[in-house]
């Protein structure tokens, strides 16, 4: 590097060649040293890329890129949309519990003589279908009301026959009464009505639950309820009851 310098202090040909500018032919062989030189910093430049690559290649098992491992042997899960299936359960068979009921000698003569359409053909008379009695079909319950209020005044069970037919076995008939099913259990509710009680605000309500077992219905269960008539007294009338659901 002296002889870039220009210093004399004899350094040799190759620093004469380099600063002496009057020789055209030392000139040219220092040029031709000095591209010789960068041709062989070049190479060596080269062949330590070359040893990076390799020792590259070996860090990366061999393939030259990232190695991640063995590819997966487990086969690709492809989830398949099943269809849905639709319900093979038969509809429960419907009845003409008004044909039910005037048939049947079970049921008093007063409620079958004012058993009457209330307005077209549709009768005060709500039909419930579920498993009471355990038998080859669903038990059908119905509950006979008044048109004008829809007073509850019969409640009737009918449990289903193998050849098709039905048979009462159950029947309760008196004022404010309506049964319901419940989980496998027959629920009956009255209302309890006092002296100066209206039709439409009783004082309280009997609820009793009756269970199926050897052929007949037991009773296992029996509710009181009471109902406060002077909660909210003075601040407006009461609410009209909610008439029952008719089919």
């Amino acid at each position: 590097m002296r002889g870039l310098k220009g210093s004399g202090d004899g350094g040799g040909a190759s620093d004469d060649a380099v600063t002496d500018g009057g020789s055209g032919g030392r000139t040219g062989a220092g040029h031709g040293r000095r591209l010789t030189g960068w041709a062989a910093s070049s190479t060596a430049l080269a062949g330590l890329a070359v040893v990076g690559l390799f020792a590259v290649s070996c860090s990366t098992g061999g393939t030259g890129t990232r190695d991640e491992g063995p590819a997966g042997t487990q086969p690709v899960v492809r989830i398949t949309p099943t269809a849905t299936t639709p319900s093979r359960a038969k509809p429960t068979p419907r009845v003409d519990a008004v044909a039910l009921l005037k048939a049947d000698k079970k049921v008093s003569e007063r409620v079958r003589t004012d058993l009457k359409p209330c307005t077209g053909d549709e009768y005060p008379v709500d039909t419930s279908y579920g498993k009471l009695t355990g038998g080859p079909g669903a038990d059908v319950v119905v509950n006979v009301m008044t048109c004008g209020d829809s007073v509850g005044v019969g409640t009737y069970v009918y449990r289903p026959r193998a050849d098709g037919t039905y048979e009462n076995v159950f029947t309760t008939e008196q004022p404010a009464v309506y049964g319901t099913i419940d989980r496998g259990d027959l629920v009956v509710t009255t209302q309890v009505y006092e002296k100066k009680d209206s039709v439409a605000y009783p004082s309280g309500e009997e609820v009793i639950t009756y269970h199926w077992a050897n052929t007949r219905f037991s009773e296992t269960d029996r509710v009181h309820n009471d109902f406060n008539r002077a909660v909210g007294a003075g601040e407006g009338d009461f609410p009209e009851p909610t008439e029952p659901t008719k089919n």
